[in-house]
């Protein structure tokens, strides 16, 4: 079987004993299946949440209709005016500290940093191949994907490098990764991969 969890990127390199709580971050590029892993947790009684919770809320109040570009658009905007860590800090301040929680979709190392200030929290970096995932993107056809691969690979660049602190930066994200999950078998082998991690964690706690 493909081995689909590795280390991560940063200097911690290793899962730190936890008491009994901890909190995970997830982060990727498109399709990577992130959304996958979060409701895979939630399923073992874990709490979800995502830093684009606040940014749906935004536009809702604004009126704006939930689409990819105005997701993205809408973080700017947040993170322009409350500062590049602010989705975090506001997930942060509602979350229950007591409660197994993962957070999907973890996009600037800023997002990353705030949430170091908890000692549970480890970040978890969903790496699939870009064929693979354009390949993904078209079987899953979810409203807001891009219809053609130029657009994707536009999106794509969008999405890497942030041209300031506002915007996403999915390639200095990823660096500060603890754990990297190589998602690119079947689902079962996903969901294999994921039985093993937590079981890791259980033994540290």
């Amino acid at each position: 079987m493909l081995e689909l969890v590795d280390f991560g990127n940063n200097n911690n390199n290793h899962i730190s004993p936890l008491d009994s709580v901890m909190l995970l971050g997830v982060t990727g590029r498109n399709a990577a299946g992130k959304t996958t892993i979060v409701e895979w947790f939630i399923n073992q009684g874990w709490e979800g949440c995502s830093c684009s919770d606040a940014i749906r809320h935004w536009l809702r109040e604004n009126g704006q209709e939930i689409t990819r570009e105005n997701l993205t658009q809408g973080g700017r905007t947040l993170r322009s005016e409350g500062g590049p860590g602010i989705l975090a800090e506001m997930l942060l301040n509602r979350m229950n500290p007591k409660q197994n929680t993962i957070i999907d979709s973890i996009r600037t190392p800023d997002e990353v940093h705030v949430l170091r200030k908890r000692d549970d929290f480890l970040l978890l970096e969903v790496h699939v191949p870009l064929d693979i995932r354009w390949q993904r993107m078209q079987e899953r056809a979810r409203d807001g994907d891009p219809i053609n691969y130029e657009i994707f690979l536009r999106q794509e660049d969008a999405e890497a490098v942030a041209e300031d602190s506002a915007g996403q930066a999915l390639i200095a994200t990823a660096e500060l990764s603890d754990i990297i999950i190589n998602n690119q078998g079947t689902l079962i082998q996903l969901y294999e991969s994921l039985e093993t991690l937590i079981s890791t964690f259980n033994q540290k706690m």
